[in-house]
């Protein structure tokens, strides 16, 4: 893995591939490290004819962490956003945009593919609206358009997502474990041991509770990127599982509704799955490809 130097901070980055390919720049959601991007999905990418890039958001795995507030005063602001008092937050999805296409120029590279699931379909959609010249297409992923209102994770997750992960290796991924199963739909088995090894991994190379709630804050500060979206013209396609309780359906059939021309693709069975070709990913593996495909 590498380093670059990004907007004053440390990006860390990974690339699959040949550099001379196609770029796809793969962001990843809330609090999740690039290990969240699965090895042998990255590898299949790439062998589909792509360089493939995989990395750390800010404020997580081994990228900078944006200090300032202590995690009381953190969760004093998420707790304001609750009860509809708006304050200033480290960064949102424009810094975090602004990322993306700074790893984009340390590895010169002009334009990309670019593909988020969950929060990092929502950085993805705002990369696509601040950088037009810089995108080749996009792959949104279990996000919505920013309306938080209309489209509400359900009260069970919620609660969860409130509820602080415990310090402790074991608590940790124990939290996760059962976050992962109420998220993750009924159309297949679970495979736990696929995410305990995973969570382990992530948890080994970095743990940081202040850095997820940072990510939190930009969420719910983030603005409604509707018409914004009417003016992407780029090939968009849009996916999603019908089962999703964290970002529910409505929320990426208004993402494709919002964008001119775009592909929605609905699973049937899924919730919000984390990237494992045993599971779903294969399947978001073809309708990728076949998207991208057209348009190298």
């Amino acid at each position: 893995m590498s380093q670059a130097n990004v907007n004053g901070i440390q990006i860390e980055y990974e690339t699959f591939g040949d550099k001379n390919s196609p770029a796809l720049l793969l962001i990843a959601g809330l609090g999740a490290q690039l290990l969240y991007w699965q090895e042998e999905f990255c590898i299949k990418l790439a062998e589909q004819g792509y360089f493939v890039i995989r990395f750390d958001n800010r404020d997580t795995g081994l990228s900078t962490k944006i200090e300032g507030l202590t995690a009381p005063e953190l969760m004093e602001k998420i707790g304001g956003f609750f009860m509809g008092n708006k304050s200033s937050v480290p960064y949102g999805f424009n810094e975090m945009a602004d990322d993306g296409i700074g790893l984009l120029d340390a590895l010169d590279i002009d334009k990309a593919h670019i593909v988020g699931k969950s929060m990092g379909g929502y950085i993805a959609q705002t990369l696509c609206i601040n950088y037009p010249d810089r995108i080749l297409s996009l792959t949104s992923i279990f996000s919505h358009t920013g309306d938080l209102k209309s489209f509400q994770p359900t009260q069970e997750v919620l609660e969860m997502m409130l509820t602080p992960a415990p310090d402790d290796r074991e608590g940790f991924v124990d939290h996760l474990i059962k976050f992962f199963k109420i998220t993750y739909g009924t159309g297949k088995s679970f495979n736990e041991g696929f995410y305990r090894n995973l969570v382990s991994k992530s948890f080994d190379r970095c743990s940081d509770r202040k850095g997820v709630m940072r990510h939190y804050l930009a969420i719910l500060s983030q603005k409604d990127r509707t018409q914004d979206l009417e003016n992407i013209n780029v090939p968009a396609l849009i996916i999603h599982g019908d089962e999703d309780p964290l970002v529910p359906l409505a929320g990426g059939e208004a993402t494709a509704d919002a964008i001119p021309d775009s592909k929605l693709k609905i699973i049937k069975g899924m919730g919000h799955v984390m990237p494992n070709l045993d599971a779903y990913w294969s399947e978001i593996l073809v309708e990728m490809a076949d998207h991208m495909g057209k348009r190298k």
